[in-house]
Order: C-alpha cells, then sequence, then structure tokens
C-alpha cells in the first residue's frame, strides 16, 4: 500500500455516487471511466484532480495500462501504478435487460457483454478487493429467456440456460476464474441509512482470500435494537430551495393528482375515475402502485428512477403538485448539497437515478476498511 492510502478505480462511474461514499470512507480515486458525457463532466467538476480521467470513453477501448498511468499521477508518484498496488477496483457494469421493470427479455450471454471488461480490468490490475453491483434482476434472469407462452406441458423441458438464475450462474463463474474469494448478496439502501427503499446485489472480492462479509444494517424497517429507516421527510425537512427543477405535470395528470393526498396511489382515486385515470393500464397485471403516486412523508422514498414523472413510477412530492425536484432527488440518493451535477435537468435525474447511494458505497468502504485494518 502506497503512503497507506487506499486507493480505488473507478469503471462505468457514473455521477460518482458509490466512489463518494467509498471516499467518505477513506478510499482515494484515482482513475475513472465513464461514456456518458454529462456524468464524466459531473466528475471532472467536482473531482479536477480526475479530469484526465474523468472524459468521455468507452471502458473496451481503455487499457490497464492507461489506467494504472493515470493512478500513479493523481498519487504524484513520477510512475504508474503497478498491477497488486490498487486496493479496490468498483464498478456497476450497465446490465438493464437484467432489471424486472418492463417486458423482460433474453439478455444475451454476459460473456458478451461489458461485464467483461470489468472482469478483464481486474485481471490485469489484480486490486487487493473488488466490489461490483448490479440491479435485483440479475438474481433471477435467465442467460436466454423463453416466452412464457411456450413453457409447460407441450413444450420441451427449460434448458439450463434458461433457466431463473442462469446469468447470475455465468457471472459468478466469470468471477471465479480471477481466482478471488467471492461473496454476493441483495442489499437493501434503507438498511444503511439511505432514505430510500432501493435494492441492488453487490459483489465483493477478495485477491488474497480475506474473510470479507457484508456491511452489517446500521438501520432497521423494524427498529430492532437499530434506528428507524429514515423517511422521506427526513431526507427533504432542512431542504430550502428557492427555485426548483423539476419537469411540471400537463393537466391530464395534474386532475388527477389533485385528487390524491400523501401516500396515496390511483387506487385512491373515486371509483368512477380509476378506469379513466388508468387507460389500458387498469387491466394490466402488476400492484401498480406506482400510478398517481403521491409520496409519503413518514416512509422511505421508492427507489428514484432516472425520471420522477414516469406514468408507472410516480414521484409526486407529497404536498406540491410537481414531481421530485433535482435537488430532492439527490438528497434521496444522500448526495451532499454541494454536489454539483452537469447537463440538463433530464441528463441530471439520470446521472442521479443510476447512482448507488452515496451513504451505501461508505457503509460498504467502511465495512472493507475494517478488514484492511484488521489484517496482520
Amino acid at each position: 500500500m502506497i503512503d497507506k492510502q487506499l486507493i480505488s478505480i473507478s469503471l462505468f462511474s457514473g455521477a460518482f455516487g458509490l466512489d463518494l461514499g467509498l471516499e467518505q470512507a477513506g478510499f482515494k480515486t484515482v482513475s475513472v471511466v465513464e461514456i456518458d458525457r454529462s456524468a464524466a463532466e459531473t466528475i471532472a467538476v467536482n473531482r479536477p484532480e480526475l479530469a484526465e480521467s474523468a472524459i468521455v470513453r468507452d471502458v473496451r477501448k481503455v487499457t490497464s495500462s492507461e489506467l494504472l498511468r493515470e493512478g500513479g499521477r493523481v498519487m504524484h508518484l513520477g510512475r504508474s501504478l503497478r498491477a497488486g498496488e490498487v486496493d479496490l477496483v468498483t464498478g456497476g457494469p450497465p446490465c438493464q435487460s437484467f432489471s424486472t421493470a418492463g417486458r423482460r427479455q433474453s439478455i444475451g450471454d454476459p460473456r458478451g457483454s461489458l461485464f467483461m471488461d470489468f472482469i478483464r480490468v481486474v485481471r490485469e490490475v489484480q486490486p487487493r478487493f473488488f466490489i461490483m453491483e448490479n440491479v435485483r434482476g440479475l438474481l433471477s434472469a435467465a442467460v436466454s429467456h423463453r416466452p412464457i407462452d411456450q413453457r409447460g406441458q407441450g413444450f420441451p423441458p427449460l434448458k439450463p440456460e434458461e433457466e431463473q438464475g442462469s446469468a447470475l450462474g455465468v457471472v459468478l463463474q466469470e468471477m471465479q476464474t480471477l481466482g478471488y474469494t467471492v461473496i454476493h448478496s441483495l442489499l437493501e439502501a434503507a438498511d444503511y441509512g439511505v432514505p430510500q427503499n432501493r435494492q441492488r446485489v453487490v459483489f465483493i472480492g477478495s485477491r488474497d482470500n480475506e474473510p470479507i462479509t457484508f456491511p452489517p444494517p446500521t438501520h432497521s424497517r423494524e427498529a430492532r435494537g437499530l434506528p428507524p429507516w429514515r423517511t422521506l421527510r427526513d431526507a427533504l425537512e432542512s431542504l430550502r430551495e428557492t427555485c426548483p427543477e423539476f419537469p411540471p405535470y400537463n393537466e391530464s395528470r395534474l386532475q388527477y393528482l389533485r385528487l390524491l393526498t400523501s401516500g396515496q396511489n390511483w387506487k385512491n382515486l373515486p371509483e368512477e375515475l380509476k378506469r379513466q385515470a388508468m387507460g389500458g393500464a387498469y387491466n394490466s397485471g402488476g400492484g401498480k402502485v406506482g400510478f398517481y403516486r403521491r409520496l409519503s412523508w413518514d416512509k422511505p422514498s421508492p427507489t428514484v428512477t432516472t425520471s420522477p414523472s414516469q406514468k408507472s413510477t410516480d414521484l409526486c412530492h407529497p404536498v406540491e403538485l410537481r414531481p421530485l425536484s433535482v435537488r430532492e432527488y439527490a438528497r434521496i440518493q444522500t448526495f451532499p448539497d454541494e454536489w454539483i451535477f452537469t447537463g440538463s435537468v433530464n441528463a441530471r435525474y439520470k446521472q442521479i437515478g443510476n447512482a448507488v447511494p452515496v451513504l451505501l458505497g461508505k457503509s460498504l468502504g467502511n465495512h472493507l476498511r475494517s478488514i484492511v485494518q484488521a489484517a496482520p
């Protein structure tokens, strides 16, 4: 370890949420890779020392030697970092098809996705640890999706690659080729002080076969010996915005939202208006709890998405007739108020909605640091 400073390299960095949390836990990010222009600019504005790497670039075209060279410059070593000197490589390879939102299709073999570039960098950089995060849907996704109407009686049995969880099996197999000890778990962000229900699959790998575990929760839904989950009120009550930024609702949405109060959704509309408000979605399956949803002050926020005003995942302010603002989004994702997001309003929502909550990253970082400190 160089100067006892824990250092990390960030892939698929986004708006720096995971990395900012790790930074608060004592890690120093020395190189980032991000292809989205607004997200890269966000990192460069807030962390000028990363300006060399905080540019628009495709991870598939970035070499590990570049990452190590950039890290050496940020650390002022006069040389590149060497394989094995980096403490942590992090990233959340985009796997939108794993998501349970919308109609799930075949995801294809993860070995043909950007996930393999994460594996490549870990293999070449040889960090002491890696953290990879992804959507909950990865746990049940199949490598090859067979439509429901082509299953069961009269159809051949599912092939191994069509079974639920087969994509996860491929991911774990590829991680095992690294020679790292690997654990994975589904983490609930609200259990770590984030005022939001947001579940993410997190993988932790250890090069040296250290006894890795996941951080214990700091908060609890039932408050069993722990502080209760933080609520939307906790997140927003101290926020003062003179000109909140948000996309206004059109009148076709407002006519129904006006009839609802905090914590209600379309199911609380007058019976004669429900079918009219929902249109074709009225007869669709699922709980549909996100339609015409006004948030509750006294619960964690639902998962913030890349837009606060999508019809099926509405994030309407509990009192005001508007979606959550950009800065309210950031509060819910536990970004500090001084963190600057660049780009259009839509681009900023997207960056924040795609981020790992900062406090979740901090909990993971603190836990890894404690493992390092306990090592002989």
